[in-house]
């Protein structure tokens, strides 16, 4: 249940009584050689992996295998060989109990226009498996949550882009799932929009309890809610891991001196130090903490004063840009 959202006993109960105890202490997700193909596609290759419950970041380019892996997550989608749990069940032979706890915001508008925000959210509870007086509260707890509930009773096809992002998220909450599966949440909103539903997922993830697979190609939005990094390239795990250890990587020092003195980077690379740029400010490689006494020694003997020096980390999106061979695959 959502902490300080009131939910029924009977809600309750219909929510989480198909979650068995033994599958607590599994992994969320577990997937082994994990293979799709579509003719003349390798969509997902031999890809193995396990994954902790957490707000999990998906990443990868177009047709690097995102939504088929989400695709067969949700059971919609039939490996072509290997193996994948999502909270302790197979989603060949136990799909159907798996969508009772899990929730999906698909990324393309596919709302019915002529319903209304609750109508449609309790539709959506009910075919998750609650009952009907359940499934009308818990719509009226979601949309809240949301801050659809003064919009509640109006048609869908008179909600904006933003509205409609949020009612596919509050119909994801709708049954009280385990899992959040988020396909591009922040789709076609703008800069406040985003903000708003990146707060949203946030919040649902750190303070609910709840899980969150987020896929976004905005890396900013991964590195900003996202505890856990998972980015896989033409159907292959690139990595795995969390967010900061992913980042850490690629620590730089940033170093300015007083002159432009070519030979300080000459000789830092003459030492094997990894240095960006030639002038007064340089990105230099923190291999670890000897890299001061370094740039201090030859400070020291070009005489050359160091007005600054700081450790800095590139964002997400300058890895995956100018170095995702090197620190993916490192």
């Amino acid at each position: 249940m959502l902490p300080g959202i009131a939910l029924s006993s009977s809600a309750r109960e219909a929510c989480r009584a198909q979650t068995p105890q033994s599958h607590c202490s599994l992994p969320l997700i577990s997937a082994r050689d994990l293979t799709r193909t579509y003719p003349g596609v390798q969509a997902l290759d031999g890809l193995t992996v396990d994954i902790e419950p957490g707000i999990i970041g998906f990443v990868g380019a177009n047709g690097a295998g995102k939504s088929t892996f989400l695709r067969i997550l949700l059971g919609l989608l039939e490996p072509t060989s290997g193996s994948v749990t999502v909270l302790g069940y197979d989603v060949r032979t136990q799909a159907m109990e798996l969508r009772a706890l899990v929730g999906y915001m698909p990324e393309h508008d596919c709302l019915p226009l002529d319903v209304s925000g609750t109508d449609f959210v309790t539709h959506m509870a009910q075919m998750s498996g609650l009952p009907f007086p359940s499934a009308r509260e818990r719509a009226a707890e979601m949309l809240r949550h949301v801050g659809l509930h003064e919009e509640r009773y109006r048609l869908i096809g008179t909600y904006s882009t933003g509205m409609k992002q949020r009612i596919k998220l509050a119909q994801a909450l709708a049954h009280d799932p385990r899992l959040l599966l988020l396909d591009e949440p922040t789709n076609g909103l703008d800069p406040e929009g985003r903000d708003e539903m990146l707060s949203l997922v946030e919040r649902t993830g750190r303070e609910f309890g709840i899980a969150v697979v987020v896929t976004s190609h905005l890396l900013g939005e991964i590195e900003r809610v996202c505890e856990y990094l998972l980015a896989i390239d033409g159907g292959k795990l690139q990595y795995a891991g969390s967010v900061s250890a992913f980042t850490e990587r690629s620590r730089r020092i940033l170093v300015e001196i007083d002159d432009d003195v070519p030979e300080f980077a000459a000789q830092l690379r003459a030492q094997g130090v990894e240095v960006e740029g030639n002038g007064r400010a340089l990105r230099i490689a923190f291999a670890n903490d000897d890299i001061y006494d370094v740039v201090r020694d030859v400070a020291a003997s070009l005489s050359v004063p160091i007005s600054r020096m700081e450790v800095t980390r590139h964002k997400l999106e300058e890895l995956f840009r100018d170095q995702a061979p090197e620190v993916l695959h490192g």
